[in-house]
């Protein structure tokens, strides 16, 4: 196409080449290297022979490059340069035609030029209360240069500090960049010049010159609503009272609000329960509280202006002069924060209101503001006929009727819609299924009743209790239930009282014990291991398990009485002077406390002295180290385990230093951990036969030894039942039969005071003397003598 020089591109301006013949398709894909690329440089045009230049002012459409020759990025430029964007802040000034001494408006931009395809975007910060549209001026795109070479675009090397381009017939000036840009471009061999300084602009002159005050007075202008944004929501609260002590009156308890906002103040009446008063408790609404009252004033007292010189009969033809000076206008004082004190006493239109006590925040913006420490309240005064304050703890309730149970009662009287009494949900949950049983005889005077066998339960969870009945043969009572499970009262209470009951709790009951339960006497004479091992774990709630204030009591009563203590249980000393172990039997030890002491000790307190220092031991263990190997092993086989190399790997793991020993907690784990196929009774039985040191753990060899299946001869035990088969465990009831009266003296910790006498010839303590011979054997005490015993703690 041929185009006239100095023409617009607008159709009727172009003519087609007649000499033209050839129109070859443009490649806009290229091979460099073995690599397919998009080829961004336009090449110029072959020039034909004959052809006509349209106009020589122009260069060609191809735009030179910055690098030198065979230099430069060898990658597409939409790789080279992603996310790469320049930089530059610039200006453009708006003609403004309607502000006076403003001709023009400065408005500052940011250019971005993008690299990767040369495109260009102008954006202008947003300022608040400009009161123009900003934001994008120019989207993103390629921007055309300014005639008469607007057949190119612009690229980087047009763009640079201190320049004015031209984009769409607008002037921008560009005033500096970000350093990327600066760096870029110096990289490339372009020089960018510094910074300069943007014009000011006049509006924002004219504007600061608006805002500066006039006069002498260079004070900050006070803003109408300054004090509002500053103070909202900042209440300051007072507690007073108004004294009205008059034939029908009292003194009434306010609340009195300060408003920090606007000055303005709120009081509030505070009704006493019972008061006879009901309604709203607004004293005084929200307002300016004046400083002087001298009543209401009358119509036509205070006007809003002042008039002078007034003229005429009737309301039409008056004539008047208002006064400008406002003499006859009196200044209305009004309450400040400052006036409002503890003992400050204020006049709300007539009525004396005095200020007793101020909230934490009001005395902590006192103590900042005005620097008051002392807050310390008044007392408010009272008439000696006013009713008491309201308490919820003394609500006094009807006495019970009899009908139902006591809570049922109070329910029925608290609320209208009555509901069940709730139960304490968390101690059902800690506490459940926890039940201390109890052996007891029933105290009567019928000879049949005292020989009947009954056992008392007493569950933890809701303090209920359970009375069943052991049957006997041929006498003539049958067993089961005696007392249904429920909540017992203590003996001595008034039956038909306003006052809460009180119940049996767990420390009521104890052996040696006599308690009334509905009219029947029992009288408990023993109670299940469970019992004494759970009164034992909790000495703070029973005492009668607690071994320290048992001691106590003892040392006090033995304190002068040691011999003859000592001489009733253990009538030869001998053992006793040689310091060695002297064991008595519980029927001496209980005798010896009872003769000396009486009825101060009970017998629960006696038999948790004998358990503390047993000297009975457990029986050793009943496992079969091969029959628990063949178990397991059996186990292992089939389950088809084969990790023995993951759980030796773990245990070095755990024990980085390889120590020979682990705890058995840690060995625990570890096993349940690695999933092997035992359950937890055969974890148990393994543990328990493996070898030890004297730290009480486990050898680490013995074990993987222990479960190695390839070293056995084959498994031929066919499987059991590990919790009861394997290895029988008889359980250890017979705590507590022997003391060790040595250890009992050691913990004592009072002077024997043994009398002198000659040393005799014997090892052993004589039995017959210290056990009695129904109990302990000659054998059995023999053996006694020969195992070594440590005290039970």
């Amino acid at each position: 196409m041929l185009r006239i020089p100095g023409m617009p591109l607008l159709p009727g301006t172009l003519f087609r080449d007649v000499s033209k013949g050839h129109y070859p398709k443009t490649q806009s894909l290229s091979n460099f290297q073995g690599l397919s690329m998009l080829s961004d440089r336009q090449q110029p045009p072959p020039v034909e022979s004959g052809s006509v230049t349209v106009d020589i002012s122009c260069p060609p459409i191809g735009a030179s490059s910055i690098y030198p020759p065979r230099s430069g990025p060898r990658m597409p430029p939409w790789l080279a340069y992603d996310k790469k964007v320049l930089c530059f802040h610039a200006y453009f000034k708006q003609t403004l035609q309607e502000v006076y001494h403003a001709p023009y408006l400065v408005r500052k931009v940011k250019i971005y030029y993008y690299l990767e395809d040369g495109t260009l975007e102008i954006f202008e910060p947003r300022v608040d209360n400009s009161g123009i549209v900003q934001g994008c001026v120019v989207h993103r795109q390629r921007v055309p240069k300014a005639p008469p070479c607007d057949n190119e675009f612009m690229s980087m090397i047009d763009l640079n500090v201190d320049q004015t381009v031209q984009i769409f017939d607008r002037q921008y000036h560009i005033t500096s960049c970000d350093q990327f840009t600066r760096d870029f471009l110096n990289k490339r061999g372009i020089t960018v010049p510094d910074p300069v300084k943007s014009p000011s602009d006049p509006t924002q002159s004219l504007r600061q010159r608006e805002l500066q005050p006039r006069g002498g007075n260079t004070g900050p202008k006070a803003h109408p609503f300054a004090q509002f944004l500053k103070f909202d929501r900042q209440i300051l609260k007072f507690h007073g009272y108004w004294d009205d002590r008059t034939e029908f009156g009292d003194v009434r308890k306010l609340e009195i609000c300060y408003y920090l906002a606007d000055d303005t103040m709120e009081i509030k009446e505070q009704h006493i329960r019972n008061s006879g008063r009901d309604g709203p408790t607004v004293f005084l609404k929200r307002a300016r509280l004046a400083r002087e009252f001298e009543g209401l004033p009358l119509p036509g007292q205070m006007t809003p202006m002042t008039l002078l010189n007034v003229l005429g009969t009737n309301m039409r033809n008056v004539r008047y002069c208002v006064d400008p000076l406002n003499t006859g206008n009196k200044e209305i004082l009004y309450y400040k924060e400052r006036d409002l004190q503890i003992g400050s006493v204020i006049n709300v239109y007539g009525r004396a209101v005095v200020i007793t006590e101020l909230d934490p925040f009001t005395q902590n913006y006192y103590r900042q503001r005005f620097g008051i420490q002392d807050f310390t309240p008044l007392p408010i005064p009272t008439r000696s006929d006013d009713c008491a304050d309201h308490r919820v703890g003394e609500r006094q309730l009807p006495p019970f009727n009899g009908w139902g149970s006591y809570e049922d009662s109070v329910g029925n009287c608290i609320s209208v819609e009555p509901k069940p009494p709730r139960a304490d949900f968390k101690k059902f949950i800690k506490y459940d299924r926890y039940v201390l049983r109890y052996g007891a005889k029933m105290l009567s005077t019928i000879k049949a009743n005292c020989e009947r066998i009954f056992v008392i339960s007493y569950y933890l969870a809701d303090d209920t209790l359970q009375i069943q009945e052991i049957a006997v043969r041929n006498s003539g009572f049958l067993g089961g239930v005696f007392m249904k499970r429920s909540r017992l009262e203590l003996p001595g209470q008034e039956r038909f009282s306003c006052k809460q009951p009180q119940y049996y709790m767990p420390w009521n009951f104890f052996i040696g014990s006599t308690m009334s339960l509905k009219d029947f006497i029992f009288h408990i004479v023993s109670a299940d291991e469970y019992t004494l091992m759970y009164m034992e774990h909790h000495p703070e709630i029973f005492t009668q398990s607690n071994v320290g204030l048992i001691m106590d009591k003892v040392r006090n009563s033995l304190q002068n009485r040691m011999a003859e203590f000592v001489g009733s249980c253990v009538p030869d000393c001998t053992d006793l002077e040689k310091k060695r172990d002297v064991f008595v039997s519980f029927e001496s030890f209980k005798g010896a406390l009872i003769g000396i002491i009486g009825n101060q000790i009970s017998d629960h307190e006696i038999i948790t002295l004998c358990r503390h220092f047993s000297a009975e031991r457990s029986q050793p263990n009943a496992c079969n180290r091969s029959n628990v190997q063949a178990a397991a092993h059996l186990e292992l086989k089939r389950s088809l385990w084969n990790a023995r190399d993951d759980l030796m790997e773990h245990f070095h793991h755990i024990n980085p230093t390889n120590q020979p020993f682990l705890s058995e907690s840690k060995v625990r784990s570890a096993l349940r951990g690695c999933r092997l196929p035992f359950s937890l009774e055969l974890i148990d039985n393994i543990l328990s036969i493996l070898n030890r040191n004297e730290c009480d753990d486990i050898e680490i060899c013995d074990l993987m030894n222990f479960i190695d299946v390839s070293c056995g001869k084959g498994c031929a035990m066919v499987p059991v039942n590990h919790a009861f088969e394997l290895c029988p465990k008889i359980p250890f009831l017979n705590k507590g039969r022997v003391v060790n009266f040595t250890c009992f003296l050691r913990e004592l910790n009072l002077p024997l005071n043994l009398p002198s006498g000659g040393e005799k010839d014997h090892d052993t303590i004589g039995d017959t003397r210290i056990l009695p011979p129904t109990v302990t054997s000659e054998p059995e005490f023999q053996k006694h003598e020969d195992e070594p015993h440590a005290a039970h703690h």
